[in-house]
């Protein structure tokens, strides 16, 4: 038997069955597979009309056809709107994040989440054999979670009745 947070005990089975969804679910499982891109050599005025058109707050940088860096809404503040330089005259190669933060498709989603956490970012990237083939963000995670919860809740009420 096991006791869960609220007090009430769980047989072996019915805490396998809680618990299974978040162990064996994977980065692919949750991950956005339409990812939007841009090529390095545009400029940071090209990315934030990206941005703005498709209601995103990242893009994917590609470079040869690979994944080079990423740009957030965020680093087109900080360094062009804040330091108030002109976005068409800035190249992204000199604005994006080269040491962007990567996972793997099989990935086990609790330590994507830990990743994500002690690297104090919003998203991962997820390659496979260094092509890009996805993204995962913290509203993905959050969905993913909140969707456990649910089952989770649903799993105890049926074990009380």
């Amino acid at each position: 038997m096991f006791k869960i947070s609220n007090g009430k005990k769980l047989n072996d089975s019915a805490y396998m069955q809680k618990n299974r969804l978040i162990i064996m679910t994977q980065v692919r499982d949750i991950m956005q597979k339409n990812v939007i891109t841009i090529e390095y050599n545009k400029t940071a005025h090209d990315a934030a009309t990206v941005l703005k058109e498709k209601e995103i707050s990242f893009l994917v940088i590609i470079k040869d056809g690979k994944p080079s860096g990423v740009v957030s809404e965020r680093d087109i503040v900080k360094k062009i709107a804040a330091e108030d330089l002109i976005a068409s005259s800035i190249q992204l190669e000199d604005i994006m994040s080269k040491k962007f933060r990567w996972v793997k498709q099989d990935t086990p989603i609790e330590f994507a989440v830990q990743k994500m956490l002690n690297n104090n970012i919003r998203r991962l990237i997820v390659l496979e054999n260094e092509d890009l083939v996805g993204v995962v963000t913290q509203t993905d995670l959050a969905e993913f979670l909140r969707s456990k919860l649910l089952i989770n809740g649903t799993i105890e009420n049926i074990e009380t009745e």
